[in-house]
């Protein structure tokens, strides 16, 4: 069996889709559909149904899945100890991106991967903070970026790169200066939040929904903070932006500052845990390190995160 059959079966089980698989993966779909065919045919096995909502481990498949993660960190083991052995680093970084946060970090990692680490091939995803956590955990991805107000699952070693607050902020204008925030008025409004699913900002949401008993009569939802900033300053509604966005925005005027929400968000690098002796992996991570305390700003308000 090919090793890029067992690739593109492992990434088709961890995307539910032949398209986003063949996005991941650089191939065409038809290709990717003929890795799945070849893997089926030479197995005996159904390894997919067709669903609705995408691709569905059948129960065999799910069986299988197991044993071809297993297979493939064996063959990137192999790949990693023969770079060590010829005294250099080779092989694939498979990185995510939750949203648009950290991009400056990012590209400079990206750039110090290519001058001191040239054999190594990065790929990168973008996606919801809980969809790049899930693909690390599941071995689609091998490290990646993503937003969280918690404290990271014990089964990723993670770095907190950077930490910004969050602002609810409406047009000017719009809501009348008072001493205590009307809630109940802002109730009335419309609101333009991330979905909660999946998105730091929109479970942070969800919390001020909660602790101040509302629930808006309208919700408009955006997953980017650029477009929320235009709605808000356009007149739409209110909203939620990241610090490093809402004080210039505010400084010119664009939008007024309602609330600070207590809690910051975190920015970490993660990758699971029991791969942190992989030598690639320690290089990136000690890379990110360096890089992150070159970036911390002495408010430590740290880089512009995403949702």
């Amino acid at each position: 069996m090919d090793i890029h059959q067992l690739k593109t079966f492992v990434t088709v089980a961890a995307e539910g889709s032949i398209t986003r698989a063949a996005e991941c993966l650089c191939l065409s779909q038809p290709a990717v559909s003929a890795h799945i065919k070849a893997m089926e045919d030479l197995l005996g096995l159904t390894l997919f149904i067709r669903t609705p909502k995408g691709m569905q481990l059948t129960p065999d498949g799910r069986q299988l899945r197991h044993k071809a993660e297993l297979a493939l960190a064996a063959h990137r083991a192999v790949l990693a100890e023969a770079g060590r052995l010829r005294g250099q680093i080779s092989g694939r970084l498979r990185l995510g991106m939750g949203g648009d946060g950290c991009s400056d970090l990012l590209g400079q990692l990206l750039t110090r991967l290519a001058e001191q680490y040239p054999d190594v091939e990065v790929t990168l995803t973008h996606g919801h903070s809980e969809e790049i956590l899930e693909k690390i955990r599941s071995g689609g991805l091998d490290a990646g970026f993503y937003n969280t107000a918690s404290e990271p699952d014990r089964v990723f070693t993670a770095v907190e790169v950077a930490r910004f607050g969050l602002y609810l902020a409406a047009p000017p204008g719009l809501v009348p200066a008072t001493e205590q925030t009307d809630w109940a008025a802002l109730e009335r409004l419309p609101w333009i939040v991330c979905p909660a699913s999946g998105t730091c900002c929109g479970r942070a949401a969800e919390a001020v929904f909660e602790q101040h008993r509302i629930r808006p009569a309208r919700i408009i939802s955006i997953d980017r903070e650029q477009i929320t900033r235009k709605l808000v300053a356009g007149g739409v509604g209110v909203g939620l932006l990241h610090a490093t966005t809402a004080e210039p925005a505010a400084a010119n005027g664009e939008v007024e500052l309602l609330a600070e929400i207590e809690k910051p968000v975190r920015v970490l690098f993660a990758y699971r845990a029991d791969r942190q002796q992989t030598p690639l992996l320690a290089q990136v991570a000690s890379l990110v390190q360096t890089l992150a305390a070159q970036c911390v700003s002495p408010d430590s308000s740290g880089t512009s995160g995403s949702r």
